[in-house]
């Protein structure tokens, strides 16, 4: 597969493995103290790499709105990043929502003409291109701007890819009065009402292959006698899509159409008491169904008070953010938004019963997202709020990045409280996510290795150096804390007992802070 460069890709690729892992710094919790949704504010590369001990391969849904790198500066953020140092900022955030995402989850990112094109290129290869499923195509705007040099631009693109393709699944989305209006009843069938589509393919495009693996037939150019005895054959360049018996059956069912006189092409009924719930997600979704900027500008205006009309040049509305969420998760399922700009996302989210992780670096996280999700959980009724009915209710908590993990010297940094660390070692030595909040020197058994952490004094009193030092005593109070049978990888400051001890109880002894890495 072909792969896209630019100047200083290698350096781009090596970021993700560079970041720190910083902590999440809790600043205050707002509705349901318990909700396990998180605003956080700070910079999206550094809070992705923050969360992976937590929630690696947890996320159902990402969506993004990254900056589109128009050239222009946005009071927001700036979108005025040049080619490739946008490719480049745009790397290492992709991989590690790669590593956020479920294993049946999918991310959409919405984006416009300067870069979708070089986005899908690089989502390919992060993503890797068989688990590609389509561009939708917005119609995000309902007005045509007659100043525009040479197109008046109407459009963004999502980008939509899985995990993993063969274990992703998508809802349906509800069927509109126009597909219900597809059905009708003209000849009083007693199964309702129907639509018809040709009962025959094309013999020069692969309908032809699937025809004949279906029928097993060779031909499909057989005649079909019509209610006036005459035989029909498929027109020029077609053949029946089914065997002989088939349309014997389907014709003995009712199930063909010839038209009010008989005499047309014979057509397949479809009944609509037979669809499936909802219909599948085509690929251009219009502003009708899913809103335009405009309709986003006023919903942020009316929740935020805005005066100053101080507001994002391109929010997206929280129709559009109803179709992904719904079509991408169920109810509980975590979303994430790493660009949360004006909140959308979170909002959403909250109102359509699912979990949120939104990220946003300015200082709006705290004037814009931050006071939107309160009013979501008050219960306002702007947006999607009156057509999902909701009444307010859940809660989040709002955290800004802390320390990073390891101080200038390599060590630990003296922030970092035994909670956290177990959570980044967990994550480190086992590659899953934190599941519960540690506070016990036992921090799991995975794969039949159980996992021990002395840190922080965990075992009290106990000496020397309040049980951060495997010794005899130690050791036996940790035989306490597990009936497991088999390896063990104990981290500590040092250690009392030789190697021969060591080897006899099964017992890898890691060091703090020489043995503890990146992942």
């Amino acid at each position: 597969m072909p792969f896209l460069d630019w100047v200083n890709k290698a350096q781009a690729q090596r970021a993700t493995a560079d970041v720190p892992y910083h902590l999440l710094e809790f600043q205050s919790a707002h509705g349901d103290g318990d909700a396990r949704n998180l605003l956080i504010q700070g910079d999206n590369l550094l809070a992705l790499k923050a969360l992976l001990p937590f929630y690696r391969r947890q996320v159902k849904c990402i969506f993004i709105d990254p900056p589109y790198n128009t050239q222009s500066a946005f009071e927001h953020y700036d979108d005025k990043l040049e080619h490739s140092q946008w490719l480049s900022m745009m790397w290492p955030r992709l991989v590690l929502l790669r590593e956020l995402l479920a294993d049946d989850g999918s991310i959409w990112v919405s984006i416009d003409d300067r870069e979708a094109h070089y986005l899908k290129v690089l989502m390919d290869e992060a993503f890797v291109r068989a688990n590609f499923i389509n561009s939708v195509v917005w119609i995000k705007t309902s007005s045509v701007h007659n100043n525009a040099e040479f197109f008046s631009s109407m459009n963004d693109t999502v980008h939509v890819f899985a995990k993993n393709i063969s274990t992703c699944k998508f809802n349906r989305v509800p069927r509109s009065a126009r597909n219900a209006s597809d059905y009708t009843n003209p000849d009083d069938d007693p199964h309702g009402d129907w639509s018809s589509s040709p009962l025959h393919v094309s013999l020069t495009s692969g309908q032809r292959g699937a025809q004949f693996a279906r029928t097993g037939t060779s031909s499909g150019l057989f005649p079909i006698i019509n209610p006036h005895g005459v035989e029909v054959f498929p027109p020029k360049g077609r053949a029946w899509g089914y065997s002989s018996e088939t349309i014997a059956s389907l014709r003995a069912e009712n199930r063909i159409w010839w038209g009010k006189d008989g005499r047309n092409q014979p057509r397949l009924k479809r009944y609509f008491s037979e669809l499936k719930d909802g219909a599948v997600p085509t690929t251009v979704w219009s502003h009708e169904e899913v809103g335009h900027n405009q309709e986003a500008k006023k919903e942020t205006a009316a929740l935020l008070q805005d005066e100053s009309n101080d507001l994002f040049s391109t929010p997206k509305p929280e129709r559009l953010l109803q179709r992904i969420i719904h079509i991408a998760t169920s109810p509980g399922d975590l979303v994430l938004d790493s660009f949360l700009g004006s909140g959308t996302t979170a909002a959403v989210a909250q109102k359509m019963g699912r979990r949120f992780i939104g990220i946003e670096m300015g200082e709006h996280a705290k004037t814009h997202c931050l006071p939107r999700l309160e009013k979501v959980i008050a219960g306002e009724q702007g947006g999607i709020s009156k057509s999902v009915n909701w009444q307010g209710g859940g809660g989040f908590r709002f955290h800004t990045l802390g320390e990073p993990v390891f101080d200038a010297d390599g060590g630990i940094h003296s922030t970092v409280r035994f909670a956290a660390l177990g959570a980044y070692l967990w994550h480190f030595e086992t590659g899953e996510p934190a599941r519960r909040t540690f506070d016990s020197p036992l921090l799991g058994v995975h794969q039949g290795t159980a996992y021990y952490l002395l840190y922080n004094g965990i075992l009290g009193d106990r000496r020397p150096a309040g049980g951060n030092v495997l010794t005899s005593n130690v050791l036996a109070h940790l035989d306490t804390l597990s009936s497991h049978v088999g390896p063990r990888v104990i981290y500590g400051e040092t250690t009392r007992l030789g190697e021969a001890r060591l080897r006899e109880a099964g017992i890898t002894f890691k060091q703090i802070p020489y043995d503890i890495k990146a992942r």
